[in-house]
């Protein structure tokens, strides 16, 4: 019977993951997936990680493994995210398990209650919560998951060596403490809002093990893991003065200079109360929230949102002193789950400035402490109904009346959310939808669709961008590129030409405006934007190739091979360049230097018919020559 208590809620939670996250195995990469893993050149080389460099060295790490066995194939990456969930569900799952075997949970021990259910309701609440698509769906933010399971993992670990420090003669609890310790360090190593971990445990400690002051040394190793981060961030320099490093450190702890720190915490009274909201009715969940940022505390949204945060604070405050006046463990899990809740928050919710103020998968871990309170708040209630009222309903059975009708309508909401993430016209159309009036949501669905060959959707959203948020330089450009490819050339070049204007240190601009004025016939004209482009960055290949081709128009072989040999210099397997060196030879009479030239471009493209033909022509040329 007990083997039966300990597979049947691992089976659950392993099932309800795959049904609410079955569709999502064919997701494409999103946003900053192409430039953390797609374009990201580190993970496609498994020596790299061999210097065990960087704050979020076990994420990429992670990334790494996935490129090294399935290269892109998106399947890998959602199957590893999905696992990754799983487990965090059941680790949710032992945790709440655990901790009502702790000494300071005796309050219930002796009547009866559901903690196998508590513990089940709280795991399948966070696996099937809609919230958590986010973390989960969305790619990269498995730095966000798997720093959660190392930090899950290390409390687990720790709560277990406690209880068995209680009794005599157990075995191996050492090693629980030791895998504790190392998992902390893990997730230190994973993402940054792992530094709170040494407070959960302290707090951990104090709430369910009496927090005596002799157990004191053995938290001493968790406070020292909160030095992994800063010295990751900070370049440590013993002979530096201490000022640098401090000021090194807080410039590493701000993200942005837009935004102050009191601000940003202005702000945040607000976004935790959305936070909260969408906790108990998660509806028009967004990727990119259109939110404002407040800068004053006697706003009335802020002020307000603050006097409901102190009312939840002081809920969780009066929670624990009840429930140990009254031995209450119901209670004390709640206050737990709400301290828990604001402390795991704090790293991305208070006075540390973030580009973007919201992010729903900043909720993944806080969520742990969301459900434990409401889990517990929710029994406790029915418990106290059942013998108030003198129901005999079994409070077992209300207790799983109340999973199944909060667990059903969550899992079908998540699978719904999860469908927005199919492809990447979906997920931008539901964004711009809901934040209709930020710049960035246009931007990104124009790119999208000129990417999925709809260029007028993407004429109209570059505009709409512009609208909102005029003199964005990289827009006018992206339009222009449109606009381009439309074959409306003069459109085209005003858009570049106002791109220049607003920042002419963009080489691509001036690139793409040489190739337009080559479209037209300008050749004087393209070759001042050529070389403008490779004044500002003489690496970039495509400018010293079309430099090379109007080179090549106006019978200047000598330049145009200069650009063409360059070109192969910074990129060797570029077959149109070395068709066009073979052009150049053939014209001067150099025809064995020219065969080798088409044939170089043949075995790089095999079915570059001009090249073929080149060749075919030279070697008739050859034959009659001879």
């Amino acid at each position: 019977m007990v083997k039966y208590r300990l597979v049947i809620p691992v089976i659950l939670i392993i099932l309800s993951a795959l049904l609410t996250y079955s569709n999502t195995f064919t997701s494409p990469f999103h946003f900053d997936d192409i430039s953390q893993i797609v374009e990201y050149q580190r993970i496609r080389d498994l020596s790299k990680f061999l210097d065990f460099e960087g704050v979020r060295y076990i994420g990429e790490l992670s990334f790494a493994l996935n490129y090294h066995f399935g290269g892109l194939n998106v399947f890998g990456y959602h199957l590893v995210n999905i696992v990754i969930h799983i487990i965090n569900g059941i680790l949710v799952w032992l945790l709440v398990t655990l901790t009502f075997k702790s000494p300071k949970m005796g309050g219930v021990s002796g009547s009866p209650h559901p903690v196998g259910l508590i513990a089940l309701a709280a795991a399948l609440l966070f696996v099937v919560h809609p919230i958590q698509t986010q973390a989960v769906t969305y790619i990269v933010q498995r730095y966000t998951s798997l720093a959660t399971l190392f930090y899950l993992l290390s409390i687990v670990l720790f709560v277990k060596w406690r209880l068995q420090s209680l009794e005599s003669g157990a075995r191996f609890r050492w090693l629980f403490y030791f895998f504790s310790i190392l998992s902390a360090v893990l997730a230190m190593k994973t993402k940054e809002i792992s530094i709170t971990l040494p407070f959960v445990i302290i707090l951990i400690e104090f709430f369910f093990f009496g927090g005596r002051w002799r157990r004191a040394f053995f938290l001493l190793p968790y406070l020292l893991t909160l030095a992994i981060i800063p010295l990751v961030f900070i370049n440590l320099d013993t002979d530096k003065p201490i000022g640098d490093i401090v000021g090194e450190v807080r410039e590493a702890s701000q993200e942005t200079e837009s935004i102050s720190r009191g601000d940003y915490l202005l702000t945040q009274f607000r976004v935790i109360v959305t936070y909260i909201r969408l906790l108990f009715l998660p509806v028009k969940q967004n990727l990119d929230y259109d939110y404002p940022v407040y800068h004053s505390f006697f706003t009335p949204v802020v002020f307000l949102s603050f006097l409901f945060l102190l009312a939840v604070f002081g809920l969780a405050v009066f929670l624990f002193i009840r429930s140990r006046k009254g031995g209450n463990g119901y209670l004390l899990l709640s206050s737990f789950g709400i301290f828990w809740f604001f402390i795991t928050l704090s790293v991305e919710s208070s006075i540390i400035p973030i580009r973007d103020v919201i992010f729903e998968h900043r909720l993944y871990l806080p969520f742990v402490g969301a459900a434990l309170s409401f889990c517990s708040t929710m029994i406790y209630g029915i418990d106290y109904w059942r013998r108030l009222s003198g129901r005999r309903i079994s409070l077992q059975v209300a207790a799983l009346i109340l999973l199944v009708v909060t667990v059903l309508p969550l899992s079908a909401a998540a699978y719904q959310r999860n469908r927005v993430w199919k492809d990447e016209i979906t997920l931008w159309r539901d964004v711009a939808g809901k934040s209709p009036f930020k710049a960035r949501t246009h931007i990104n669905l124009a790119f999208v669709s000129y990417n999925q060959g709809l260029t007028e959707e993407a004429v109209k959203e570059y505009r709409t961008a512009l609208r909102l948020k005029p003199g964005i330089a990289s827009v006018h450009n992206n339009l222009a590129l449109v606009y381009y490819n439309q074959g409306r050339i003069d459109e085209a070049i005003e858009e570049y030409k106002v791109a220049i204007r607003l920042k002419p240190e963009i080489a691509l601009a001036h690139l793409n405006l040489g190739l337009a004025y080559s479209n037209k016939g300008y050749a004087d004209e393209a070759i001042e934007e050529f070389t403008t482009a490779l004044s500002l960055n003489p690496r970039l290949t495509a400018a010293h190739f079309n430099l090379g081709l109007a080179y090549l128009r106006q019978g200047r072989p000598d330049k145009a091979e200069e650009e063409f040999k360059t070109t192969i210099r910074l990129k060797p397997d570029s077959p149109e360049v070395y068709n066009n060196i073979g052009i150049i030879y053939a014209r001067q009479g150099q025809i064995d230097d020219a065969i080798l030239a088409f044939r170089t471009a043949l075995r790089l493209k095999p079915d570059f018919t001009e090249a073929e033909n080149n060749l075919m022509r030279i070697y008739r040329h050859k034959k009659i020559v001879k």
